[in-house]
């Protein structure tokens, strides 16, 4: 052995952690931001929907900071993506097209919020697109985070309310105070008070939760930390803004009604939910994993993987040429759909304006120039409107229905502002809102039933849709309606049907009175509909 210089083998090794070529990473992902504005350009009028809304609404103005807040988390990845750098997805070209008809659909339905979403959802599938599987998939929180720029919500309001008014009327009677209650209004021995939207907590809610999702992500690593600390960010507010109201009722109760009734309560809320976030993020930070090295790598050790190295060899082997290709793909498919909603919204016949003519029916209801009470339906953008008065043999019942052609957002017949009392009307309150089921002709039908009331007035209503010969009191059957009518371009003609009478004790007693004019009335109604439909 001595005299010889016995060398160890040296085992060939390949360093798959090199990343791709920088320039080429760069190029890419350069591509990926043209094609991503070029979506938003493209799709202007839903993005300029958000943004509008993120400028006028106070609930909303959060959205301006999430795209930098996830250009943020995107940034602090920087050094992870290279190696997350894959071929181009065509299947997630086929994901694109999807999102991209359910955009039509929902435009053609005229539901703002889900156009919207499905707008920001076509982010993530054009990064996949562009970028590949594993890049989309390290970036999957900024990502996914996107989505709270979409202004949602206002469909968790009605609910809110309800939970703020049980809280709150449970609590004083807990505190021994007698509660009158009728919906969200409730009466107290020193004063009158009511929940109502500015009440229902939907501010705190959005903004603790978009707050608290981006705190555990930051905070903590495990997946199970992370999911608690966001439940905690939904529920806590609800709860504190039960709190919140009953400590402003009580405020108001014990000064004698002089404090907490006006803008002070307000600010009193903010106040008091700026506390309860710092004192859920203090107790949050006794759990904190973003000390360690491992949390702090946000691309994590899935990329140290055997299928990451064969992937990474392949990556050598990408031309910017395939991404150019995947991006201009990209925006061919996405820039299809808002051409050919385009195409549909002009190939429309605006036709002439619709007159809807019911008359009465001899020996049995007569139209009277009286109302049955001062109330009427709030319905914006409508086409054509029938305000119309029926009495027969001593009951009188109001027939209002709001016509609508040519819909567009803001004129349409399912409409957020189309609203049967508004919160500034003094005179009238919304007490309860059901459905019922009762007989429509030869079939039986839901409708949507409700119940108002003035000081001196209570009255029970029926309502629902017609859509060019099909009826239901379901909004959201009634926009696939729409969509589908329009889609096969058969229009967009639909109204809204209300019928109202009053009551003295119970409502029971209004329900024979409506039933029968809808038995008698019905095939009248029916056929100006459809009259005013076919010009």
């Amino acid at each position: 052995m001595y005299g010889m210089n016995a060398q160890t083998p040296q085992h060939i090794t390949h360093d798959y952690t090199v990343a791709p070529d920088q320039q080429k990473l760069k190029a890419a992902a350069l591509l990926t931001l043209a094609a991503i504005a070029g979506i938003l350009a493209g799709y202007h009028e839903t993005t300029g929907s958000m943004i509008s809304i993120w400028m006028r609404s106070e609930t909303f103005a959060h959205g301006f900071l999430i795209f930098p807040f996830s250009a943020y988390l995107i940034w602090g990845q920087r050094k992870h993506l290279s190696k997350a750098f894959s071929q181009p997805s065509p299947f997630a070209l086929l994901v694109l097209a999807g999102l991209g008809f359910s955009w039509l659909l929902a435009t053609l339905a005229s539901v703002q919020v889900f156009k919207q979403l499905l707008l920001i959802a076509m982010i993530p599938a054009a990064v996949w697109a562009i970028l590949g599987r594993r890049m989309v998939w390290a970036l999957a929180f900024p990502l996914t985070y996107l989505v709270l720029a979409v202004p949602f919500g206002e469909a968790l309001i009605p609910p809110l309310i309800d939970f703020t008014a049980d809280f709150t009327v449970k609590a004083l009677q807990l505190t021994g105070i007698p509660v009158y209650r009728e919906g969200s209004f409730f009466s107290i021995p020193s004063g009158n008070w009511s929940v109502v939207e500015a009440c229902s907590g939907i501010r705190y809610l959005i903004a603790s939760f978009t707050l608290g999702t981006l705190y555990a992500y930051l905070t903590y690593y495990s997946l199970k930390r992370r999911l608690i600390f966001i439940a905690l960010s939904l529920i806590v507010p609800i709860v504190a803004n039960g709190i919140r109201a009953y400590m402003i009722v009580m405020t108001g109760h014990l000064s004698d009604m002089q404090l907490a009734v006006g803008v002070d309560h307000l600010i009193y809320g903010w106040v008091f939910f700026g506390f309860v976030m710092l004192l859920l993020f203090w107790i949050g930070s006794f759990w904190r994993e973003d000390d360690n090295t491992y949390a702090n790598d946000s691309a994590g050790p899935a990329i140290e993987t055997e299928e990451t190295e064969t992937a990474l060899r392949t990556d050598k082997t990408i031309s910017l040429k395939s991404t150019v290709s995947a991006a201009g793909a990209v925006l061919a498919v996405t820039f299809i759909w808002p051409m050919y909603a385009g195409h549909l919204e002009h190939a429309s016949s605006p036709g002439t304006g619709p007159v809807i003519d019911i008359p009465d029916i001899a020996g049995k209801w007569q139209i009277s120039s009286s109302q049955t009470s001062d109330w009427k339906p709030e319905y914006v953008g409508a086409t054509a409107q029938l305000l119309q008065n029926y009495q027969k043999d001593g009951t009188s019942v109001d027939l209002y229905i709001s016509y609508y052609r040519n819909q567009k957002q803001g004129s349409e017949l399912i409409n957020s502002q189309n609203i049967l009392v508004s919160e500034a009307e003094p005179g009238w309150h919304n007490i309860r809102q059901e459905t019922r089921s009762i007989a429509l002709g030869s079939r039986q039908e839901v409708v949507n039933q409700g119940e108002l009331r003035s000081s001196s007035t209570r009255l029970l209503i029926w309502r629902w849709y017609w859509l060019s010969g099909e009826s239901t009191a379901n909004p959201y059957l009634a926009k696939f309606i729409l969509a589908r009518n329009k889609l096969l371009q058969r229009g967009d003609d639909g109204a809204e049907i209300i019928i109202a009478t009053r009551y003295e004790d119970t409502r029971e007693e209004a329900v024979p009175v409506l039933q029968g004019f809808l038995d008698d009335m019905l095939p009248a109604i029916t056929d100006a509909l459809q009259n005013a439909d076919n010009r």
